[in-house]
This record gives structure tokens, C-alpha cells and sequence, in this order.
């Protein structure tokens, strides 16, 4: 596939009251029923439409492989719909995503909203479509999320500003850099390397999380993306939620933040540690493919889109 232009991205149209909006499953299966995801999803005027693969079941999967491309597909074709968001991760995109044609999006561009395993089609859309997404609460996680990141998921679908500032984490590195936002699971940025998903990170400010790994493979992952280039020319890094980190009984020695540290020690870009965003309740939305700014001091980290 022709790679697209890096240098400019699409931005689909905001989402407004009345709007369809589309819920699929291209990972895991759901666990429950998705009903205060709906509820509040109808409470902000919009129309939900729910995909076969929310009540299927394959495995530990949504279905198949092919019906998940297929519910994928029928709302990519579907130009009444706004907005897909994935019910939620797990494992799967990977075995799906290339049986879908998302080049309908190149007409009519829609959001795309997940994170964790959806970080494949994040990239996947930025890659090959020049395409903004978001990386936001999904519906599985909606009853335990936090106030502030259902805000921010809202903020992000209907155009409102988003601004954050945190407390800066004594491990950040201070600096200003402005550059296009890329990133989201860790795991899945390494799934991505070489694929027709992969891109170019040069000048980019690149946002990492994961969850549920050992340190060890943190610094494999970590390493690797340095040793395919991903991590020479950046702009900037924002680090999220690390959650649920485990050691082996032999210990492995560093933190996330020193692993990290170690690795791009030699560059010279600002870097923000405990960002609110990753397999968190305060996962606060991230519009990837957008320019931001990022302002890294000794006190606080403050972030805007261009």
C-alpha cells in the first residue's frame, strides 16, 4: 500500500447531537452487557448503532476473524456513521485488520476511537491514511473510568479544546517541542514494526503505555523500537500509565521510568513521565495524528493541540 504524506494529516469531521455513531469488537469478546457505555453515549444526543460482534463469540474472540473484519467494514462503508469506537481490547486487531478496506476513509473520514490492541488500527489509519483517531475510554471500561477522561473522550469527539497540565514526575527531563502526536500500546507499536502499519517517528512526539508486562520485557520493547530508529529523532515522549508491572524473583534492577531513561539518555528531547492516560480509570483522551505542543519544567508538563 502507498504510504501516505507525513507531513499533513485528515482530521474527520466533529461529532454533533443527532450523529450515528457505531459500537465493533475487533479484539476480545465483551464480558457484559455495554449499557452505561449506551446510556451515556445516548446522554450526549447521540444515535448508537451496535455491531454484530458485540454479542458474539469465537474463542476469546468477537466472532471470527472474518466477521470481525466484516462489522469493521459495514461501518467504514457506512457514510451515515460519524464515529466507530471499539468495545474494547484484549487481543485480535492483529488477525483482522487485514481483511479490511479502509480506504473509504480517504472519502469520508470517520473517528476511530480505542486504545490498548486498537493502538494497530491507530497506527494503521496514521500510517497508510494520514488519518487523526483517538485514543480514549471504550465502552467495556466506561462503568469504572474517571469523570475527567469520559469528559475528555467528549471534549475530543465534538472539537471542544483539550489542554492538560499535570505535576511534573521527578524523573522527566524538561524542554518544549511541538511535533504530531503517534503512539499508544507499547506491545503493539513493537507488533507493528516492518508491517504496512509501521511509520516514520522521526520529529514526532511519541506516547507509550502497556499493561500487565514484566519489567524485563519493557526493556526489550524499549530497546527495540531504539534499534529500529524509532527513538534517535523524536520530538518529545510522553509516557503513561505502566500499569500492573510485574518482576521476576530474580529482580530485575530498574523501574519503567529508569529502563526508559536508560535507553534515550543520549537524546536531548523533553519527556513526561505518569501521563493520565493508559489502562487507568483516568484515561484521559489523546487525539493522535495531531500537532501539539509539549512544555516540560521542573513543576508542571502542559500539553495543547496545534
Amino acid at each position: 500500500m502507498h504510504k501516505a504524506d507525513p507531513s499533513s494529516t485528515i482530521q474527520p469531521p466533529y461529532l454533533k447531537p443527532g450523529d450515528k455513531i457505531a459500537i465493533t469488537c475487533p479484539a476480545k469478546k465483551l464480558p457484559h452487557p455495554m449499557t452505561d457505555a449506551i446510556t451515556l453515549l445516548e446522554s450526549w444526543g447521540l444515535e448508537v448503532i451496535l455491531g454484530e460482534t458485540v454479542n458474539a463469540s469465537y474463542h476469546q474472540f468477537a466472532g471470527d476473524d472474518e466477521l470481525r473484519a466484516r462489522d469493521m467494514q459495514r461501518f467504514i462503508d457506512d457514510d451515515s456513521i460519524k464515529a466507530i469506537i471499539a468495545a474494547r481490547g484484549g487481543y485480535g486487531t492483529i488477525r483482522m485488520i487485514d481483511k479490511v478496506d479502509f480506504s473509504r476513509l480517504k472519502i469520508n473520514p470517520k473517528w476511530l476511537v480505542g486504545f490498548s490492541d486498537i493502538t494497530l488500527l491507530h497506527a494503521h489509519l496514521y500510517s497508510n491514511y494520514n488519518l487523526q483517531s483517538i485514543h480514549g475510554q471504550m465502552p467495556v471500561n466506561i462503568p469504572d473510568a474517571s469523570a475527567r477522561s469520559l469528559q475528555t473522550l467528549r471534549d475530543a469527539l465534538f472539537g471542544n479544546e483539550i489542554l492538560y497540565t499535570i505535576n511534573a514526575h521527578h524523573q522527566n527531563r524538561p524542554g518544549k517541542s511541538k511535533g504530531i502526536l503517534i503512539g499508544g500500546n507499547l506491545s503493539l507499536l513493537i507488533a507493528s514494526l516492518g508491517s504496512v502499519s509501521d511509520f516514520n517517528y522521526d520529529g514526532k512526539i511519541l506516547f507509550i503505555e502497556d499493561v500487565g508486562e514484566y519489567l524485563y520485557t519493557v526493556d526489550r520493547m524499549i530497546r527495540a523500537l531504539d534499534r529500529a530508529g524509532k527513538l534517535k529523532n523524536l520530538a518529545g515522549l510522553i509516557v503513561g500509565g505502566f500499569t500492573d508491572i510485574k518482576d521476576n524473583d530474580i529482580p530485575f534492577g530498574q523501574t519503567v521510568p529508569a529502563i526508559i531513561m536508560d535507553v534515550v539518555k543520549d537524546y536531548t528531547y523533553p519527556i513526561c513521565f505518569d501521563f493520565p492516560a493508559g489502562h487507568l480509570p483516568d484515561n484521559c483522551s489523546l487525539i493522535l495524528g495531531l500537532a501539539i505542543n509539549l512544555l516540560v519544567s521542573e513543576t508542571l508538563v502542559d500539553t495543547n493541540y496545534l
